[in-house]
């Protein structure tokens, strides 16, 4: 077993300080911190559950709701706190933040109100919009703190995502936490710019990104996978000494979408999860009419890691997102 910790570092033999709040070895506390106030006047805060282990070791963040809408995640965290999976840490710390986006999450949105992404606003901007400001007060008071965490999101706007994860190339520690992790397919993705993920792995601590389910829709299945998924990285870093079963994750490098030929009735016969080769039909487009239909085809071999679950699409609408080995080739421009 690696722990990846180097005990060069600070030891957690010394409190740890988030918001103000000092915390020391063996303690287990609830820090609110302020982000803002909603127009009624309520004040508006992240809550995160710091519970420190009483052996040195490193200190990983769970986070969940950077896009409002993204329940399972939100859940993934929750369950793990009300369940208290983090209350006997064999060493080290976690910090538990069930909810970041908390204005996203009371207006059932991705976003917070102004329209912006909190997770295309790292590293954040203390007197900038809304989502800076969220962004701000994670990377001033969470980042420095620790040494690794996992990012739990869903599909979003109707697309489902097969349990994933995500994790930056050419980073070893994000690599190792990845495969940790065993989620079902382990996927190679380069951090989107102004992302959580592109700071950490500027500041070479490693955040993996896991998906699973879709937006506003709780999935069993994708948070039971979470929860493994993080007790197997927990043990594998010498923190959680509770076993936990792992089948073989199909890892992959390339991903692509398969995107709708016409508007129409979205019919698939293919989903999530699903091994399809070059050529074979996965869905359906017919009018609303009864009188056409067209068929969807694979355009290449691979695994089905996300399909889009509206019933009514337009054309170029993302339908399935694909994961294989092979790159796609480059589309020829017309001329």
């Amino acid at each position: 077993m690696n722990t990846g910790y180097s005990r060069t570092k600070a030891t957690q033999s010394k409190p740890i300080k988030i918001y103000n709040t000092l915390i020391e070895a063996g303690q287990n506390v609830v820090i609110k911190i302020p982000v803002g106030r909603i127009p009624s006047g309520n004040i508006i805060s992240i809550r995160a559950h710091v519970y420190r282990g009483p052996r040195v070791g490193p200190c990983m963040v769970a986070l969940g709701g950077v896009h409002g809408d993204e329940v399972n995640g939100v859940e993934i965290v929750r369950r793990s706190v009300e369940q208290g999976i983090f209350t006997h840490l064999h060493a080290g710390t976690v910090i538990a933040i069930p909810l970041l986006n908390v204005y996203g999450f009371i207006n059932f949105s991705r976003d917070v109100p102004d329209g912006k992404d909190v997770n295309r606003r790292f590293p954040g901007n203390a007197t900038g919009s809304l989502a800076s400001r969220v962004a701000r007060i994670f990377t001033r008071e969470i980042l420095p703190v620790i040494d690794f965490g996992i990012d739990f999101h869903t599909g979003g706007r109707g697309h489902y995502n097969y349990p994933q994860v995500r994790f930056t190339p050419d980073h070893l520690p994000s690599a190792e936490l990845a495969k940790a992790f065993g989620a079902p397919f382990t996927i190679e993705g380069k951090p989107v710019k102004s992302s959580l993920r592109r700071t950490a792995v500027d500041l070479n601590k490693a955040i993996i990104v896991y998906e699973g389910g879709e937006n506003l829709r709780f999935d069993e299945f994708s948070i039971q996978q979470g929860i493994l998924g993080m007790k197997r990285v927990m043990q594998y870093k010498g923190m959680f000494t509770e076993a936990a079963p792992a089948e073989a994750s199909k890892y992959f490098e390339h991903t692509s979408w398969l995107r709708s030929p016409r508007s129409g009735m979205f019919h698939w016969v293919k989903c999530s999860g699903e091994q399809v080769k070059k050529d074979e039909i996965l869905a359906f487009i017919t009018d609303p009419f009864g009188e056409e239909r067209t068929q969807v085809k694979a355009k290449h071999s691979g695994f089905i890691i996300g399909h889009n679950n509206t019933p009514v699409v337009s054309q170029g609408d993302a339908l399935f997102h694909i994961a294989s080995n092979q790159k796609p080739r480059p589309k020829k421009r017309k001329l």
